[in-house]
C-alpha cells in the first residue's frame, strides 16, 4: 500500500493522522526573540491558549521556509520500505513549501528509481488542505491506486472553496498580505474582510465588511449560497481563537 504523506498545514488531529497511519511533515515557527525552533506534531499536547496569549501579549512569531531536506528525511524510510507515496500539500500560492516538496521528490526519485512519488498541490491550507488528505485516506481504502487517487484530488482542488475572515488586519500585513496604508485604514473603519483562495492557490481579499457582526453575518449568507447539496458536500466550518482571529467555511 502506497503511503499518504501531508504537512501540518492541513491542520488535521495527530491522533487521527495515525490512526489512519498518515504522515505529517512538520512547518516550524519560532519565537522571533530566542529563535528556538518549535513546531505542532501533537495537536493534543499544544497549549494553543497560551500560544495565543503571548501573542495578544506582544509575542512575535515568525516562520522559516521549509528546506527540501526535511522532505527528504521523511520519505527517505518510507521509501526503503518499498511503498510509493502520494504527497498532499500547502498551497504553493502562499508558501514555498511545495516547491521545495517538488525538489526533494526530484532528488530522491534519482535515490530510488524504481519508486513512485506523486505531488498533489492542494492550492489550499488550513482546514481546506485538509478535506483533501481526507479524501486522499477514502480512495486509498475504496482500494484506488496511487495514480487513480492523485488524479482525482487534481480534479478535487478545483471544488475546494475556501472563505475565512480576520479579527485583526495588522497580522495580514505582518505577513505580507496588505500594505501598511490598508491596514491602518482599515482597522480605523473596523473592516473586517473577506478572504478566499484564487485558482493559483493565493489568498485575496473579495469583500470588505465593516464590522465584525456584518462580517459573519456575510459568511452566513455565503454558506446558504454555496451549499446547495449538502448530502453530496463536504462542508467545514471552523473558528481560531487567536490573533489573527479567524472565522472559516471551506
Amino acid at each position: 500500500m502506497y503511503a499518504i504523506v501531508t504537512d501540518t498545514s492541513a491542520n488535521l488531529d495527530s491522533a487521527l493522522l495515525e490512526r489512519r497511519g498518515i504522515c505529517a511533515i512538520p512547518f516550524s515557527f519560532f519565537d522571533a526573540k530566542d529563535e528556538k525552533e518549535q513546531t505542532c506534531l501533537d495537536t493534543h499536547g499544544f497549549d494553543g491558549e497560551a500560544y495565543y496569549e503571548n501573542m495578544r501579549r506582544g509575542t512575535r512569531y515568525v516562520t522559516s521556509q521549509i528546506t527540501p531536506q526535511r522532505y527528504i528525511d521523511f520519505m527517505t524510510p518510507i521509501l526503503r520500505e518499498g511503498r510509493d507515496i502520494l504527497f498532499v500539500g500547502m498551497s504553493s500560492g502562499i508558501s514555498g513549501a511545495y516547491s521545495a516538496a517538488e525538489m526533494a521528490a526530484g532528488r530522491l526519485l534519482e535515490q530510488f528509481p524504481e519508486r513512485k512519488i506523486r505531488l498533489v498541490d492542494t492550492l489550499s491550507a488550513s482546514l481546506a488542505e485538509g478535506i483533501v488528505v481526507l479524501r486522499a485516506i477514502e480512495l486509498r481504502e475504496e482500494g484506488k491506486s496511487l495514480d487513480e487517487t492523485a488524479d482525482e484530488l487534481m480534479e478535487l482542488r478545483h471544488s475546494v472553496c475556501q472563505i475565512f475572515t480576520v479579527e485583526d488586519l495588522r497580522y495580514l500585513r505582518m505577513g505580507g498580505r496588505l500594505s501598511n496604508i490598508a491596514a491602518l485604514v482599515g482597522t480605523v473603519l473596523q473592516i473586517k474582510p473577506l478572504l478566499k483562495g484564487d485558482p493559483e492557490g493565493k489568498i485575496v481579499c473579495f469583500a470588505k465588511p465593516r464590522g465584525r457582526k456584518r462580517s459573519i453575518a456575510e459568511l452566513g449568507a455565503l454558506y446558504d449560497r454555496l451549499v446547495v447539496h449538502p448530502e453530496n458536500q463536504t462542508v467545514c466550518i471552523a473558528h481560531g481563537d487567536c490573533l489573527p482571529e479567524a472565522e472559516a467555511l471551506a
